[in-house]
């Protein structure tokens, strides 16, 4: 699994949906605002299967930082 990877662009799809840009150039998908709005309350949740299936596909998360931990979000000017 990737990590350090962040946001470019946010891209409105009609009032329905948001596009993410990510800086790995991976830019598949559309999140309504009710998958936005789940997403953010399974966070924990999600981040701890995430980790366990990575584990039990004998991966890693990729990058010098040796912390499992979600990433804070920091704002950039």
């Amino acid at each position: 699994g990737k990590q350090a990877v962040n946001i470019d662009q946010i891209e409105p799809v009609g009032r329905y949906a948001v596009r993410l840009v990510f800086d790995d150039g991976h830019n598949t998908g559309l999140y309504t605002w009710p998958i936005l709005y789940d997403l953010g309350l399974k966070h924990e949740s999600n981040w701890r299967r995430y980790l366990t299936r990575l584990a039990a596909a004998g991966q890693r998360r990729s990058s010098a930082k040796s912390n499992d931990e979600p990433q804070e979000y920091e704002e950039q000017s």
